[in-house]
């Protein structure tokens, strides 16, 4: 006898709902957000999918909307209501933007304790101290852009919300850092490289890893998690004067965080990285799908990508057994460090930025700037 259908319950009807969405939109928390997130907020995620929005915006605009929501429950112990009045606006910019020496004065200043502790304790807040502002704002873009979507305007423009985020910005100012405090340059990725020495799966994985996201430009950690098979092509090889043809592989990156529409932007690996990408998915016997992947206790091989964080975890875990110090580098170091060394190499910042996908000559310029200059002749007139 059949057992009879139970119903769903909205948390697990909201799993599923999001589970559909998952191969354009990955998560990874998908039961902690779909008790999260409300009926709607699925409901304008799937529709934005359906829009064809590019999948990195999908995800920060997921992650931005868990934290808003998780943050609302805190503070107000209700979900957030759309669209947001102008009070729960500056509320939020309260709760974020602060002064440190002020709260040690008054200790109610900024977040509240028993905020706080609630989403650390969920695992939304890490770093001690006021959010940097460029958080802070996109975050309240992100709001704004999901309040429209879902038909309404909000008070994201008024003047009292813009002038309270420039006077909290004021009081506290903070030092603005770079995503990766060190450029991963040609010699730092060479020492990394020789910890993946062995022929390991996780040796030749993580060394194809580095080799490739560097390789092609500096790619981006979410580019490298998601690439899959089908995104490379073989091309013909490359001469070389006195020596063997080079390999070729052509990647297509489809569109991203710079491209519209069916723009697909392609960059090139040869020599080299092609080597180790080919040995890491011959031995991982990868023919179709994700090309890096998780790797069990016991050397097996899983079917799904590794989490765009994991690249990260990666190169810190490999600065490690370096001998380097891992709060210094993070994966925007090698897309920091690919046109650092490009400058380096007096490679024209033109064609480095063909490979890297830069759309900014000015953004490309920084990296060139700052590689050339403590040997520049500005600096030695005296």
């Amino acid at each position: 006898m059949a057992k009879p259908k139970t119903s769903l319950t909205a948390v697990e009807r909201r799993a599923e709902e999001l589970d559909t969405i998952a191969a354009v939109l990955p998560i990874e928390r998908r039961d902690e957000l779909a008790e999260l997130l409300t009926d709607q907020d699925v409901e304008t995620l799937r529709h934005l999918v359906n829009q064809g929005m590019g999948d990195n915006t999908l995800r920060a605009l997921t992650s931005d909307l868990a934290y808003l929501e998780a943050w609302g429950l805190a503070a107000t112990q209700k979900s957030l209501p759309w669209p947001a009045p102008e009070a729960l606006l500056l509320k939020f910019v309260a709760h974020h933007l602060w002064d440190p020496q002020h709260r040690e004065i008054d200790p109610d200043h900024g977040m509240p304790a028993d905020v706080d502790d609630n989403l650390r304790s969920q695992g939304f807040l890490r770093s001690m101290g006021p959010h940097a502002p460029s958080t802070v704002r996109r975050r309240l873009a992100n709001w704004s852009t999901l309040t429209r979507w879902r038909g309404f305007d909000g008070a994201f423009a008024s003047p009292a919300l813009k002038s309270a985020i420039r006077l909290a910005i004021r009081a506290a100012p903070r030092q603005r850092l770079r995503k990766s405090a060190k450029a991963v340059t040609g010699d730092v990725l060479a020492k990394l490289l020789a910890t993946c020495a062995t022929d390991s799966l996780r040796d030749l994985r993580d060394r194809a890893i580095l080799m490739v996201a560097f390789a092609s430009g500096g790619r981006r950690r979410s580019e490298i998690a998601g690439l899959r098979r089908e995104q490379l092509s073989v091309e013909p090889p490359i001469p070389v004067e006195n020596g063997a043809p080079l390999p070729s592989l052509a990647i297509h990156l489809g569109r991203t965080k710079t491209t519209s529409g069916d723009e697909d932007d392609v960059v090139y690996l040869t020599g080299r990285p092609v080597e180790a990408l080919n040995a890491w998915m011959v031995a991982a016997k990868i023919d179709s799908g994700s090309v890096f992947r998780a790797i069990g206790r016991w050397g097996t091989v899983s079917k799904r990508a590794i989490d765009p964080q994991s690249v990260n975890a990666i190169l810190k875990q490999r600065a490690v057994m370096a001998g380097l110090e891992p709060g210094e580098f993070s994966a925007h170091g090698l897309r920091s460090g690919f046109l650092t060394e490009a400058a380096i190499r007096n490679i024209p910042l033109l064609e480095a930025m063909e490979q890297s996908r830069h759309r900014s000559v000015q953004q490309g310029s920084n990296y060139y700037n700052n590689a050339t200059r403590p040997s520049g002749r500005a600096a030695r007139m005296l």
